[in-house]
């Protein structure tokens, strides 16, 4: 390996702590638990509404971050991410109001996660133009498997400090964390990122498959019917697994009421530690079997793991429930892969920071199928309509897959 592939993976290492730090927002059913025991008068509904302000502000923030790229230093974008974190989870730890928890983890951590995902993935993506699917993947298994880590600690932690104390804690560190990568991330010049271009498209197993001529402005990117068939579809493939992230607890407990807060969490986090490896596993999937059959694998995952779970839940099977939990997690590992790989593979590297930006807007919208989830809980005490509403968007979604085309550049 020469000096050149040498220094763009440190880039990447760097950018996978990063990421692994900054996905801790996913850990919500986790963090949640004791703050929802403490203010026992909150529903479930108002609670999840705090998961919902989080996955919206996280894609504000990105595509704040996506329209700045470019004029300012990644740096300077990093600093405002460690601002953010910090500031919202000191501020949720002296919270007493449902009001600071919206503030601090609903909109400022979910901002600090936008700025930092975007600028990682944005700046990283750039050093491997051979390995769009799979640098993609790798990236992305930080930010997933971030909320399993941190959700361990946290819960750890509890019997020797308060959950307040930890917010504090964790702000700190994330601060330090996003401050340190700054000063190592950047994304190549023009003629660094041509020269891993030319250099590594022979590579076994990849191809580059743009060509010049297949740069699409944002514009001309929202104008093409593939963006939108490929919007729906994140958008119900993402609420599916947000819908059951946010319930993944309560999920647990119903099927297994004698389990320990560490073995819960244990279960839980099984998402996020196998939602990274299929990040990985569907990133270099795009590499080989293109977009078409990288999504429909992808649809048919996302249904044999609602059935499982639906299965485990009507027996109290919690070996069952795990195991839709673990499909679950390999399912929603390949929705942003897929969505970092599509953008550039569709519409370019050029304008990739704002096209990828535009893309992960599909989590405004599913980013209310947590909320969505809780109310219908509320309502009903049960969780088959939430499975069934899954699996109608499965059905939408297959559709929206066999329907997109390649676009032409006029």
């Amino acid at each position: 390996m020469n000096k050149r592939s040498t220094n763009r993976w440190v880039y990447a290492i760097t950018g996978v702590l990063i990421l692994v730090f900054a996905g801790l927002i996913y850990a919500w059913s986790v963090l949640s638990s004791p703050i929802a025991s403490e203010f026992s008068q909150w529903s479930k509904g108002s609670m999840s509404l705090a998961f919902t302000m989080a996955m919206s502000f996280f894609c504000l923030g990105g595509l704040a971050a996506g329209l700045v790229a470019g004029r300012i230093r990644e740096r300077y974008i990093f600093w405002a991410s460690a601002l953010f974190f910090l500031v919202g989870f000191l501020l949720v730890s002296g919270m007493n109001s449902i009001g600071q928890l919206y503030l601090g983890f609903g909109i400022m951590a979910g901002l600090g996660a936008g700025f930092s995902y975007n600028t990682v993935m944005g700046s990283v993506t750039k050093w491997f133009p051979d390995k769009k699917g799979l640098i993609s993947g790798e990236l992305l298994m930080g930010f997933g498997i971030g909320s399993f880590i941190i959700g361990k600690v946290y819960t750890a932690f509890l019997s020797s400090m308060s959950w307040r104390q930890e917010f504090r804690i964790m702000g700190i560190v994330v601060f330090a964390v996003i401050v340190c990568g700054s000063f190592i991330v950047r994304k190549p010049n023009e003629e660094e990122q041509k020269a891993f271009a030319v250099a590594d498209t022979s590579a076994k197993g990849y191809t580059v498959k743009s060509k010049d001529g297949d740069e699409f402005t944002t514009l001309e990117m929202i104008r093409k019917g593939s963006f939108w068939l490929y919007f729906v579809w994140a958008v119900l493939l993402s609420a599916a697994a947000l819908a059951l992230i946010a319930q993944a607890s309560g999920i647990v407990v119903e099927s297994a009421s004698d389990l320990n807060p560490g073995t819960i969490a244990t279960i839980v986090g099984l998402i996020s530690v196998f939602n990274g490896i299929g990040r990985v596993i569907f990133g270099g999937l795009y590499d080989r079997l293109g977009q078409k059959k990288t999504m429909l694998l992808n649809n048919g995952l996302y249904l044999l793991s609602v059935l499982i779970t639906m299965a485990g839940l009507s027996t109290k099977s919690l070996p069952i429930v795990v195991a839709g939990f673990i499909f679950f997690g390999l399912s929603y590992g390949g929705v942003t892969p897929t969505n970092s790989a599509f953008i550039m593979d569709f519409f370019g590297v050029k304008n990739y920071p704002v096209n990828f930006s535009i893309i992960n807007l599909n989590l405004l919208l599913a980013s209310f199928g947590g909320t969505i989830a809780g109310v219908i809980y509320d309502k009903q005490g049960s969780y088959l309509s939430i499975f069934i509403i899954m699996i109608v968007a499965i059905v939408i979604a297959t559709l929206c897959t066999l329907l997109i085309k390649r676009p032409a550049k006029k």
